[in-house]
């Protein structure tokens, strides 16, 4: 049994995380290969999830005709490599070998294990739910197997109560001696539904605590119905398919990736690899804000920098509070930190006594908004009166329907009209999260502490205007299962106003200043007020939680707002391309149950850059980079970098592979067109009506039309401003940041400030070459997008 489970373990490792739709969490499908060079991981994804592992022919073709790839590089890489036919003709060669496609061997098995998976591992979407499931996926098949007709009831009853047991029969029966082979064979059809498997497994959620199942349960399972249905276990061994333009096709990649890096590094060059700053660090500003990291920030950070005298810092969203977020008046917990992160921390909503009037009318309107749901969702579900209630309310739905159709903003006002959030009556609470003996408890004075100055050492901030803002991110739209993509992803795709009211509540604390100052000799002026805020980035709003802020800073705060607006007038204009009611057109676009694309989340991502905001002050970057703050003046040691480097970079590095492979497959890695999804269990979506769990974006998130990309898939590019030294011996302590670069998931640049800033490229074990002085061809690629937004 050792050997069986330990293949299991194997070939489970294979495949990446499938995250539920409620919290949406980007990461690479492949992380279970980031141990192997990139090239040989998706060779043997391309083989095993008979999946595209590389952008199209078409999609280069797109490139090359957009000047996205430099034409002179390109072929200088082709050349190097001994290819000396025309970019023309490579194009027509890759063209013609993506038309081969194998068949799936086991399909009406597939469609089977897809089924008996959704009926088990459904939390709440069915109005009637499998039988036996605390038992696991396993006995609970068991025990039905026979009334589904595939399995005769005698055979049914010989089967072993123990999964493990049942597969070794099996195994046995066919004289199976490569284990992990086998799983892989019959794990692969259904990668996305691995994938949740997987998620239940490491999470060890309460539908997993109540409802186990584990790829043990699934093989037994998928085998003996095999073994009933076609007599065998092993899959006909057809051959694999010759792929031999991947190495060309990764050579088209290299190309592109490259004409990036070079655009890129000549616009930080141009910039300011300098010690010129835009404004002295707190020095007469009005405000300072932080935004995160997210590629959206970008646009809305220079929009707000040209408004007044403000300073942006960008620092990951989930602000450095390892937390849960306690729901107020719910027993729902979720995790608002990244998902590589434990969380020690627990946030709960406590009310003001102050505000007692606005907390009953909450709680009557939860009240009342719980029950009607419950009672429709009744009526819709329960067999006796689902069709009457259907037939009944069928014109009033119609209504509704054509309502939301015709004006969604009026709807959407109507049905939030007099709504009060809790925000405007609570104030956060920091806790020790249940798993800790001191469950409950307010956390100490010095983590407290530790969190406001860990925020300070990250970003290299020290100086403090008279308002200062912590703004997390969250997006707003209707009718879209995917809505939790578009938060924070370091809030593990919830989103971060919470952590952004928490941070400002606890550096307005006097004892937590009074301990920055005394001990680690970082002085917040008393006029200096932080507040919380979320920036939504559907609409480019900038939602103040600004109860407590004293008479004294009203007026700077009204001229703040009104500067906000007049960002977010800007912003919307740029994003949207239009310069009449672009503020209203957003506002349409969040509101409206048909959008397929309310707005583009983090499409375009390609760089991470880490440094003074000098590096990028002058630049529109298109919303293509990351951008975290850091002063490596303020980190001698490297602490603050050695942060940044093991958690925002592995998490961007997540999302940036995300959006690689569900572009260059939708089908495979992403969620394929939203127009034929269909919810299943409440955690995912199917083509259709079954199948494999779609484990990525939809098609509409990443293409401008079913064939036109919007998204550019290449590999993330690091750059960071730091000595060489600093950079080398964060990388020499931790082995698996040094296998990103090594085995070509990631590249990584450093600005060097100890040799005049020069630019040098990571290549391979500890070798950096110079950066060239100039790009081949200089190409506008960081400016104002040309490209419409177009519905699908």
């Amino acid at each position: 049994m050792k050997d069986l489970q330990t293949s299991i373990r194997e070939a489970s490792n294979t495949f990446g995380t499938t995250w539920p739709l409620y919290s949406f969490v980007t990461s690479n499908p492949l992380s279970g290969q980031e141990n192997f060079p990139f090239e040989k991981a998706v060779e043997d994804a391309s083989k095993l999830l008979n999946a595209k592992t590389y952008p199209s022919a078409d999609m280069y073709q797109q490139a090359l005709e957009k000047q996205d790839i430099d034409i002179q590089l390109l072929e200088n890489i082709l050349k190097a490599n001994g290819l000396t036919e025309s970019s023309r003709a490579y194009l027509n060669q890759m063209r013609s070998s993506e038309a081969a496609v194998n068949t799936a061997p086991y399909e009406e098995l597939d469609v089977m294990m897809a089924k008996w998976l959704s009926v088990f591992m459904d939390e709440g979407l069915a109005e009637w739910q499998m039988p036996n499931k605390e038992k696991g996926f396993y006995k609970a098949w068991k025990a039905l197997a026979s009334h589904d007709g595939t399995i005769k009831k005698s055979v049914a009853k010989q089967l072993p109560n123990n999964s493990l047991e049942a597969l070794k029969n099996v195994l046995d029966a066919n004289v199976i001696t490569d284990y992990k082979t086998l799983f892989l064979q019959h794990m692969a059809p259904l990668s996305g539904w691995m994938g949740y498997i997987k998620h239940r497994l490491d999470t060890n959620s309460l539908w997993q605590q109540q409802y186990p199942i584990n790829f043990g349960d699934y093989l037994a399972v998928r085998l003996t119905l095999a073994q009933v249905l076609y007599g065998n276990v092993e899959i006909a061994s057809t051959p694999p398919l010759e792929i031999p333009d991947l190495k060309l096709k990764h050579l088209w990649l290299e190309a592109w990736e490259q004409t990036f890096q070079k655009n890129l590094f000549a616009t930080l060059k141009t910039n300011s690899i300098t010690t010129k700053k835009n404004k002295a660090q707190g020095a007469g500003l009005d405000a300072q804000m932080v935004f995160c990291i997210d590629t959206r920030s970008e646009a809305i950070r220079r929009h707000i920098e040209n408004k007044g005298a403000y300073e942006t810092f960008g620092y990951a969203g989930f602000f450095g509070i390892a937390m849960d977020y306690q729901h107020y008046e719910a027993n729902i917990t979720t995790k608002s930190c990244p998902p590589i992160v434990g969380s020690p921390y627990l946030m709960t909503e406590q009310p003001n006594t102050k505000e007692s009037s606005k907390k009953d009318i909450f709680i009557n309107q939860k009240q009342f908004s719980n029950s009607k749901e419950f009672i429709l969702k009744r009526l819709k579900n329960m067999l006796p009166s689902s069709f009457g209630f259907v037939e009944g309310a069928g014109f009033f739905y119609g209504i509704s329907l054509l309502f939301k159709t015709i004006a969604p903003q009026s709807f959407y006002r109507l049905g939030t009209r007099n709504k009060i959030d809790h925000e405007g009556f609570c104030e956060p609470k920091i806790t020790y999260n249940h798993s800790d003996s001191n469950a409950g408890k307010d956390i100490s004075l010095d983590e407290k502490v530790a969190i406001v100055k860990g925020g300070f050492d990250l970003i290299g901030w020290r100086n403090f205007a008279p308002l200062v803002l912590f703004v997390g991110h969250g997006s707003h739209t209707t009718n879209n299962p995917f809505a939790s993509s578009l938060d924070c992803g370091a809030c593990a795709a919830s989103p971060g106003r919470h952590n952004a009211r928490l941070l400002a509540q606890l550096a307005n604390t006097p004892e937590v200043r009074d301990v920055l100052k005394t001990k680690h000799d970082i002085i917040i002026p008393v006029n200096t007020v932080f507040i919380g805020g979320e920036h939504n980035t559907t609409t480019d709003t900038i939602v103040l939680f600004d109860n407590n802020v004293p008479v004294s800073h009203e007026k700077a705060l009204h001229a703040l707002k009104v500067n906000l607006k007049k960002a977010q007038q800007t912003a919307t204009e740029e994003r949207l391309l239009q310069t009449i009611n672009s503020v209203k057109l957003a506002h349409k676009k969040a509101t409206d149950w048909d959008d397929t694309r309310p707005e583009w989340g983090l499409a375009k991502n390609a760089g991470f850059i880490v440094g003074s905001r000098s590096l990028t002050y002058h630049s529109n970057l298109n919303g293509r980079c990351f951008l975290h703050s850091y002063d490596y003046k303020l980190d001698s040691e490297g602490a603050a970098l050695e942060g940044i480097m093991c958690g925002p970079m592995v998490v961007t590095q997540w999302i940036n592979n995300h959006y690689y492979f569900t572009t260059v497959d939708t089908d495979k890695f992403g969620g394929g067109s939203k127009i034929t999804h269909n919810i299943t269990g409440k955690f995912g979506v199917v083509q259709g009506n079954g199948g494999d769990l779609k484990m990525g974006l939809p098609l509409q998130s990443l293409k401008a039309t079913d064939t036109e990309m919007y998204h550019q898939p290449l590999r993330l590019t690091v750059v960071i401003q730091a000595p060489l030294r600093t950079v080398e011996a964060i990388l020499k302590k931790h082995a698996h940041l040094k296998s990103l670069l090594d085995n070509g998931w990631i590249y990584m640049t450093i600005i060097n400030p100890d040799a005049d800033n020069q630019l040098l490229n990571y290549k391979k074990d500890f070798n950096w070459h110079p950066e060239e002085k100039a790009p081949l061809q200089q190409i506008k690629m960081f400016k104002t997008p040309a490209d419409l937004e177009v519905t699908v």
